[in-house]
C-alpha cells in the first residue's frame, strides 16, 4: 500500500500540512477539560462524580498521551521547538513518561511493523486470547496492579542510574516525578489538594486499561500481523463519538491512516480516511463499528 497509488503530490501536501492555531487549541482544550473535571470534583464531591471524574481524568490523560506521541511525530506544530517542548512538558510528564524515549521506540515500531522484529509485539502477538485471559488483565489493570509494575520500574531505573552516577540519565527518569510534584502544588495551591489523587488513581487503573484496549484494537488479531501491507497489520476502529471523547480522543482510532502516512497530523486522519474510503483502498479491510465489537473478534468466546 503506498501513498502514491491513492494520493496526489498536492493531497500529499495538504493532508501533511500543519497547524500551530489547531495544534495548540487541542492542547489546551485537553487541559481545560482535565481542569473543569478537577472543577466539577471539587464543587460537588459526591460518590458518583469521584468516579466519574477519575473515568473522565483517565480519558484526558490518554489524550496528553496522544499529543506526547504526534509531538514525537514531529507532525503536531510547524517547529521542532514547540513539539519537542509541548510534547515533553504538557503532554509526556504528566503522564509519567518521557517523549524522547519514548519517540525513539515509537519510530522503530513503524519501521517495524509487519515484521517480527516488531519492539511492540508482545503486547498484541498473542491474541486472540481466551475471555478468561483477558479478564485477567483488565482486573490487573483496574486494581492498579499494571500501573503499581510500571512505576515500580520506572523508580528501580532512576535509583539504578543514581547509584551509578549518571545523572543525566537520572534527570530524565526524574523529571516525571517532578511534574506530578507540581500538578500538586497547583491543586494545593487552589485549595483542593486531595483532587492529586483522583489523577493519581485514574492513571494507576482506567488509564492502564484504555492503554490496554488502544493496543489490542491496533495490531491484535489483524488479518496478517507479518505482512508489510499496512491494511492487513494494522487497524483503524470506526468509534462512536462517545468513545472517541471518552477513551480515544484526538484521533488515536484512525491508526491505519497513521502508518499508511505518518506524517499527517491527527486532526486531519479522519478526512485522510474518509478519502481513502473514496478510492476503494480500504474495500477489503474488515471494518468495526466501535469498540464494543472489536473486543469481540480479539477476546474468544
Amino acid at each position: 500500500m503506498e501513498v502514491s497509488d491513492y494520493l496526489s503530490r498536492d493531497e500529499v501536501l495538504y493532508f501533511t500540512r500543519r497547524s500551530d492555531w489547531r495544534a495548540w487549541g487541542i492542547v489546551l482544550g485537553n487541559w481545560l477539560l482535565i481542569s473543569a473535571i478537577f472543577l466539577v470534583a471539587a464543587i460537588w464531591p459526591h460518590p458518583l462524580i469521584i468516579i466519574a471524574a477519575v473515568i473522565l481524568l483517565a480519558g484526558r490523560q490518554m489524550g496528553l498521551a496522544v499529543l506526547m506521541h504526534e509531538c514525537g511525530h514531529g507532525t503536531f506544530f510547524k517547529s521542532k521547538a514547540l513539539n519537542d517542548f509541548v510534547g515533553q512538558w504538557l503532554c509526556a510528564l504528566p503522564t509519567m513518561n518521557d517523549q524522547p524515549s519514548y519517540a525513539s521506540g515509537h519510530l522503530e515500531h513503524h519501521r517495524k511493523a509487519g515484521t517480527q522484529a516488531d519492539p511492540d509485539l508482545s503486547n498484541y502477538q498473542a491474541y486472540p486470547i481466551s475471555r478468561e485471559s483477558f479478564k485477567r488483565k483488565v482486573i490487573r489493570d483496574l486494581t492498579g496492579q499494571t500501573g503499581y509494575k510500571l512505576i515500580s520500574l520506572m523508580t528501580m531505573r532512576l535509583v539504578e542510574t543514581l547509584k551509578r552516577g549518571d545523572y543525566a540519565l537520572a534527570l530524565s527518569y526524574f523529571r516525571p516525578y517532578l511534574a506530578q510534584l507540581l500538578l500538586l502544588l497547583v491543586l494545593s495551591a487552589l485549595g483542593i489538594p486531595w483532587a492529586y489523587l483522583l489523577w493519581v488513581t485514574a492513571y494507576m487503573t482506567f488509564f492502564m486499561l484504555i492503554i490496554r484496549v488502544r493496543q489490542v484494537a491496533e495490531h491484535a488479531a489483524v488479518p496478517d500481523l507479518y505482512d508489510p501491507d499496512t491494511r492487513l497489520n494494522t487497524r483503524s476502529v470506526d468509534a462512536p463519538w462517545w468513545q472517541r471523547w471518552a477513551m480515544v480522543p484526538i484521533g488515536v482510532n484512525y491508526h491505519l491512516e497513521h502508518h499508511f502516512m505518518a506524517s499527517v497530523p491527527c486532526y486531519r486522519l479522519r478526512a485522510l480516511r474518509e478519502l481513502l474510503k473514496r478510492r476503494h483502498a480500504l474495500d477489503n479491510v474488515p471494518a468495526f463499528k466501535g469498540y464494543g465489537a472489536l473486543l469481540k473478534h480479539v477476546v474468544a468466546a
